[in-house]
């Protein structure tokens, strides 16, 4: 799973998710892409997730790119623990996802097994998505 090497500090606050993506929002590598349509954080389980169930579904023919990290540590007490003594430990990695945030992209594949592989991947996800393709690919 991802997780950063290493951080500055060890815990961050919670935070608010504002706005719409600034960076991320156009396809850069792939013919097709996983758009979000929601805020949300998504933990590095999610994503090694779907990106299992789409080159599962590709048979690992063409090339899947992931273009959001986890680097964003949540932190939980431990159960039946009181109030107080301090924020808990880091359990998981999250990656704070805008609206409009392209999260995958595949090609090397046909419309079609693009189509299903993204519908596979975004089944494992938290976010309303949209599948985008790049402009000029015949459908």
């Amino acid at each position: 799973m991802l997780q950063p090497k290493r951080t500055k500090f060890r815990k961050q606050h919670k935070g608010r998710i504002k706005g719409v993506a600034k960076s991320g929002a156009t396809l850069n590598f792939g013919a097709y892409g996983l758009k979000a349509l929601e805020p949300e954080r998504i933990t590095s389980r999610q994503i090694e997730a779907a990106r299992r169930a789409m080159t599962r579904h590709m048979k690992r023919a063409g090339r899947v790119w992931i273009r959001i990290f986890p680097d964003v540590p949540v932190s939980k007490k431990p159960i039946e623990v009181r109030m107080g003594k301090g924020k808990g430990t880091p359990e998981f990695w999250v990656a704070r996802v805008r609206p409009g945030r392209i999260m995958f992209e595949i090609d090397g594949v046909t419309p079609d097994v693009a189509q299903v592989a993204l519908e596979l991947g975004a089944s494992k996800l938290p976010v309303k998505t949209r599948i985008v393709r790049r402009l000029g690919d015949s459908q």
